[in-house]
């Protein structure tokens, strides 16, 4: 089964080169929506192994979103994309839950290794919390 990833962007250009990006050439499964108030949800009706969002959007931005969807599903691993880094926002990213901070414009390599790399946290989170039950 592949693995689903959730995109959330308000920008249409972004949300198709993403889709491609991860689509075409994975094998992963990508739903992307342009408004973040749906995200809440998508993830109560479907899973999903990894969200990627935009940090600027109207409504509701990134950082408020990775809180939204760790209340939902805690162990979702989140990837904040934006053309508005700083230090400050990429920390505060963080300490909220997100897995990672790309800036904008990005090269489809660097995506794609914190694509995996995400995945694969998510994948060893699960496979520890099934040995702690044992």
């Amino acid at each position: 089964m592949p693995e689903r990833i959730l995109v959330v962007d308000d920008e249409p250009n972004m949300l198709r080169l993403l889709k491609t990006i991860l689509g075409d050439q994975t094998g992963y499964e990508v739903m992307t929506t342009n408004n973040p108030l749906e995200v809440s949800k998508l993830l109560q009706e479907d899973h999903y192994d990894l969200v990627i969002t935009d940090l600027k959007m109207p409504l509701v931005d990134g950082i408020d979103l990775i809180e939204i969807i760790k209340k939902i599903d805690p162990g979702i691993p989140v990837i904040i994309i934006t053309a508005y880094g700083t230090l400050e926002t990429a920390e505060e990213a963080v300490q909220k839950g997100a897995y990672d901070f790309i800036t904008k414009p990005f090269r489809k390599e660097a995506i794609l290794i914190t694509i995996r790399r995400a995945l694969e946290w998510k994948r060893m989170q699960g496979e520890l919390a099934a040995l702690k039950k044992q």
